[in-house]
């Protein structure tokens, strides 16, 4: 049962209900791009047992006596090169997404936003929305490809707020939307778009999604095969309009010394060069806005590696971001979770 209009008593105390709420949330960014607060974030972010799974008694003296001493400088410099004027891209970009949902649901759902790392908090946009009187609130992890490192720690955070609540709101959460044909057919028609502006033709579209360590596949992680799954259906929507072009997967962003999904972005780039490829676009399904993994390290760091390796051509596609294709998809995919609420 819905919710039903209030009919209290004339000395009955005011209480805010009956609203329902959208809480999207992205992985999360620094503050600023400086080593300080990149040394924060990264703290908070690789203390997560979701996303390092090695014991704390082993990781903790490695993370705080090894990496917090050395990678915030390296982060922070990459980081300021991806900065604007009004801060973290992924910040921003997820901002814009929530204000458009806002405008395209209407003021019968409130929309708000969160970072799962750094701020504004998952825990505090909750507070939030129930302060404003949703006693129903749809959690909208944008990672459209499960993982426990990502949509289960959104989960995870936002139970960490309902078990300190007396007053607890009703909770949904949106599932994965890897092979959602709404989600495929907005890739599908973007990354198109995309490719028709540039001013050559790509020989190879490069789908990287970020990577996770191989032992996380074996021990039941479905994200590996979400991902393949994506691209296949990708494959399968433009291929027919692009003949001649070669899709090909890979995986970016690796960590540490442990062993991770292959084939790898980099190794990929080079390997494509050595083969004689001169003309590729990148795209990254995985993320749902752009961020330091895309801006960075696609389009600057794969550029130069792929051009210093001798080819001629290369772009680094934009996620779907606030496009019309993706907030067609977003609005497409929340409206059919809030079905029953609204």
């Amino acid at each position: 049962m819905t919710w039903q209009p209030q009919h209290l008593p004339a000395d009955h105390p005011a209480v805010h209900s009956g609203n329902v709420g959208v809480l999207v949330v992205n992985l999360g960014t620094p503050e600023a791009p400086t080593p300080k607060a990149v040394k924060k974030y990264l703290a908070e972010f690789l203390s997560d047992r979701r996303v390092v799974e090695i014991p704390p008694i082993a990781w903790q003296p490695i993370l705080r006596g090894i990496i917090l001493n050395t990678r915030p400088k390296k982060s922070a410099h990459a980081y300021s090169q991806v900065w604007t004027e009004d801060g973290s891209p992924l910040a921003n970009i997820t901002k814009a997404q929530a204000e458009g949902l806002q405008l395209r649901l209407g003021s019968g759902v409130k929309v708000a936003w969160a970072m799962r790392y750094g701020k504004p908090t998952i825990a505090d946009q909750l507070q939030h929305l129930m302060d404003a009187g949703c006693d129903r609130i749809l959690l909208a992890p944008l990672y459209p490809q499960y993982s426990g490192a990502t949509t289960a720690t959104v989960v995870d955070k936002a139970a960490d707020k309902l078990k300190a609540m007396r007053w607890q709101t009703s909770l949904r959460t949106l599932p994965p939307y890897h092979d959602d044909p709404a989600y495929i057919t907005a890739l599908a028609s973007d990354i198109g778009r995309q490719i028709d502006t540039l001013d050559f033709d790509p020989e190879v579209l490069l789908l990287s999604f970020h990577g996770m360590p191989q032992r996380t596949l074996e021990l039941g992680d479905p994200y590996h095969c979400h991902c393949r799954k994506t691209a296949r259906l990708l494959e399968e929507a433009m291929g027919p309009q692009r003949q001649g072009l070669r899709f090909e997967t890979s995986f970016q962003s690796r960590f540490g010394p442990a062993k991770w999904l292959e084939p790898a972005t980099d190794d990929t780039l080079e390997r494509l060069a050595g083969e004689g490829v001169k003309r590729v676009a990148i795209a990254a399904p995985g993320f749902s806005a752009d961020c330091l993994e895309t801006l960075e390290e696609l389009a600057i760091q794969g550029k130069e590696q792929f051009e210093e390796a001798g080819s001629e051509h290369f772009a680094a596609l934009a996620c779907l971001n606030t496009s019309d294709a993706g907030m067609d998809m977003l609005e497409h995919i929340i409206r059919r979770e809030l079905s029953g609420w609204t």
